[in-house]
């Protein structure tokens, strides 16, 4: 048995324990942390760009937890035995599926198959609107909440969830979400505008791993990874030369780093350019996998994602106000 199968195995053990020794009680009965208060929907999820829109959507009516903070990577995450709790104690469980969470899928499949309320936020966006990559053995790429006008979407199915588990407040949520959604489109636009305002010639985002197509085919800007799109696989000698070549060949100013990713292997990059004769620089820290720290603006969906077409225009030479969209931004700059 290999150490991902092991880990699932020993995930599901737990999950099945917490049940029997609580008697699978109704959901919400066996949490106790400060989060909640009486009389709200207690919602476990798994990242930060989930529980922001279920917090967007559910507003007051639920109290909020997401399992995964700031520069934690989903692909590689295992939950805690205090995580196995919170996911059991729940209400409901949103994930954001497209086995981003690879190392809790059995987990959520176990408590759906017990009838819990568990839902993947990503399960009614039409097939055609993924991507598929070869090198993904037929599953689809789950980054997409890159992509602001498709992880919009999103925000219908947990409006929709959550009415059916609340159906007296469902059209409060309706509502919330299409508030929410408004504010996605601004920031869709914000987004286009600023990714074209770089030079056609500059136009390359380079980054460690490969969580940016759905970026890269909505806003139209190539990109080119060191990893592929699971942190799990690790780069070669050739996928560092096939980088430094098109760099050095494109002259392209800037490289960029993850707030989720080792940056050794962009280090790497960054080096093998400048012994070809081009310096290329770090243009900042991009947030790919998990948003910003808790409290910030970039510690919000659309503060990640506002920093992230910012930090990308500026660092390649295109147009972008130095605070973002709505001037909150903090983090912005070279590195």
């Amino acid at each position: 048995m290999d150490m991902r199968r092991f880990r699932s195995t020993l995930m599901c053990c737990q999950l099945a324990l917490a049940c029997s020794q609580a008697g699978c009680q109704p959901a919400g009965t066996t949490i106790s942390d400060d989060h909640l208060a009486d009389g709200k929907i207690a919602i476990v999820c798994t990242t930060g760009m989930v529980a922001d829109i279920v917090s967007h959507v559910a507003g007051e009516r639920a109290a909020v937890v997401a399992l995964m903070g700031e520069g934690v990577d989903p692909h590689l995450y295992v939950p805690t035995g205090s995580d196995i709790r919170r996911l059991q104690g729940a209400d409901v469980v949103f994930y954001s599926g497209l086995l981003l969470e690879g190392q809790m899928q059995s987990t959520f499949e176990l408590m759906s198959g017990k009838g819990r309320p568990v839902f993947a936020v990503t399960a009614d966006i039409p097939k055609s609107q993924l991507r598929t990559p070869a090198e993904f053995e037929g599953h689809p790429d789950p980054h997409v909440w890159n992509d602001v006008a498709l992880w919009s979407l999103t925000v219908d199915t947990v409006a929709n969830r959550l009415g059916e588990f609340d159906p007296e407040h469902a059209a409060e949520y309706l509502a919330s979400a299409n508030v929410f959604q408004a504010e996605l489109e601004g920031l869709d636009r914000y987004a286009r505008e600023v990714i074209a305002s770089i030079p056609e010639s500059q136009r390359y985002l380079v980054t460690a791993h490969d969580a940016f197509e759905y970026f890269s085919r909505s806003y139209g800007v190539p990109v080119e990874s060191v990893q592929g799109i699971t942190t799990e696989s690790e780069p070669g000698v050739d996928d560092i030369v096939r980088l430094v070549d098109m760099l050095v060949t494109n002259k392209v100013p800037a490289i960029f780093v993850e707030s989720s990713v080792n940056s050794a292997n962009i280090q790497s990059v960054i080096e093998g350019a400048k012994s070809r004769g081009w310096d290329v620089r770090k243009g900042g820290t991009l947030f790919s996998d998990a948003m910003g720290p808790e409290g910030t603006y970039e510690g919000t969906y659309i503060g990640m994602i506002d920093h992230n077409a910012t930090t990308i225009a500026r660092a390649l030479g295109g147009q972008a106000p130095e605070k973002g969209m709505q001037g909150k931004l903090n983090r912005t700059g070279q590195e």
